[in-house]
């Protein structure tokens, strides 16, 4: 039972805790109570609603990641409230503001993702790549995480929610909590990929990051030639509506006819072919933010259920690791085979003859090191292929000729604040549709075995509160 004092909610609560790390089939999380943490200064504690199920919750859990403490409380896609502020030494507390800048207030719906805090101060918290910080702790790994009913979280690193949407309808926590993990480190995947923001995917030092200072987003894709197509489309939008506004083209071939017949042309163009590898959480929000950039985007992966849900919200191709893009669909219920450097040149012969689809980029959710290659082996000269997951089995020896012509392999590490910030804004704008299951919290080992069979259809959310 809960009881209340002057400051935090005092009493005990329920926690999934892992001691010792199992395969999920030995279901290794213990439900347990443990007392209500309490919030240290710059702190904040959360009664938490929802906390989505990712695979790193699964390499955790399984030991794949090296244990940074003797028992964690798993979990970093938490939905909740503000239900206390941690005191603050000699006095009156100051305000505790969250990732925007602006002072959190009690009752508030908030959220917390992977990245728990950082120093701040190491070299590259000082040249805006806070996600590789040398003193980083992470939610759910260095400190307890949201398997629980109450999180203590650091208030700078913590996000506002919405409650309700545009509409004024209530927004349930289960469909945020997966915008915190697969959608954040989903949107980093686009950016390093090419498909988001202002660098085109190539490496880079951003400006730090300063509360309050990030951009809103806007369309962008791969390379400076990729990018025109959009900026041309909006410019020529807004010729056209000013055509219209003093009376249009008075006869056929005007310059309306003209402006409207060049945005037709454009408009057949995709901003760029994106690949992506595994369909689970990331991937399925990934493709609806693509998508809306104007991308066209193929998936490959092994679960018919997964490429119907793929189709479902916009991917104009669905098939099986080792077919090329575009593939027949009866090709994709066959056994899937691996494209070999011959079968590679034999595509490039026929994309010269415009007969093969080749990608721009592509992104690796599945943990299988030989993704890897088999997304080089469809990525077009200077492609990137970005590798979205915190582990993976080992990638196979790469011929040379697969990664030639300025084809680039990089993995993904961790996500920002910027990231989160411009993903959540992103998400509301488009509105992305999370796909969720939802399971109550003593269910959370039966979740984990689900996620690592691919039976979840979406992701994975554990109702709490």
């Amino acid at each position: 039972m809960v009881g209340m004092s002057d400051g935090a909610p005092e009493g005990m609560m329920r926690a999934m805790r892992l001691v010792d790390p199992l395969p999920a089939t030995e279901r290794p999380l213990q439900l347990v109570e443990l007392p209500i943490p309490s919030p240290g200064p710059g702190e904040v504690l959360i009664r938490v609603e929802a906390c989505g199920v990712c695979h790193t919750d699964l390499h955790t859990v399984e030991g794949d990641l090296d244990p940074h403490r003797e028992s964690v409380i798993p979990g970093h896609q938490i939905v909740g409230e503000i239900a206390a502020f941690g005191d603050w030494p000699g006095g009156d507390r100051p305000d505790y503001p969250a990732a925007d800048g602006r002072p959190l207030e009690l009752g508030e719906r908030v959220g917390v993702p992977w990245l728990w805090r950082t120093d701040g101060q190491c070299r590259f918290c000082r040249r805006g790549q806070e996600n590789l910080c040398e003193h980083a702790l992470f939610t759910g790994y260095d400190v307890d995480g949201g398997y629980a009913e109450y999180h203590v979280a650091s208030a700078p690193f913590v996000y506002r929610l919405p409650s309700v949407d545009a509409e004024g309808h209530p927004i349930p926590a289960t469909s945020l909590a997966p915008l915190l993990c697969a959608g954040v480190i989903g949107y980093r995947c686009l950016r390093l990929a090419g498909v988001v923001g202002d660098d085109h995917g190539l490496p880079g030092r951003p400006a730090p990051f300063e509360p309050g200072d990030e951009p809103v987003p806007r369309p962008s894709a791969f390379g400076a030639a990729r990018a025109r197509p959009s900026m041309r489309v909006a410019r020529l939008r807004s010729v056209a509506g000013a055509i219209r506004e003093v009376g249009g083209s008075p006869s056929a071939g005007g310059p309306l006819d003209m402006v409207d017949g060049i945005l037709a042309e454009e408009l057949d163009e995709p901003a760029g072919r994106l690949g992506l590898f595994g369909f689970g959480a990331a991937a399925h929000l990934c493709l609806q933010i693509a998508v809306s950039r104007g991308w066209q985007v193929y998936v490959f992966t092994r679960s018919e259920e997964h490429r119907r849900l793929a189709r479902e919200l916009g991917a104009v191709w669905a098939g099986a690791s080792g077919q090329r893009p575009g593939a027949p669909a009866e090709a994709a219920r066959q056994t899937p085979g691996q494209l070999s450097l011959n079968g590679r040149d034999d595509a490039m012969r026929a994309a010269a003859a415009g007969d093969e689809t080749w990608l721009d980029a592509a992104i690796v959710f599945a943990p299988a090191g030989e993704l890897a290659l088999e997304a080089l082996k469809v990525v077009d000269k200077a492609g990137i292929v970005a590798l979205g997951g915190i582990h993976s089995s080992p990638i196979p020896p790469i011929d040379y000729p697969v990664i030639y012509d300025e084809r680039v392999l990089r993995s993904v590490a961790n996500s920002t604040r910027r990231d989160a910030i411009e993903l959540l804004r992103t998400a509301a704008a488009i509105p992305v549709r999370t796909e969720v299951e939802t399971f109550p919290l003593e269910q959370a080992n039966d979740v984990l075995i689900a996620l690592k069979e691919s039976r979840i259809r979406g992701a994975a959310v554990l109702q709490i509160g």
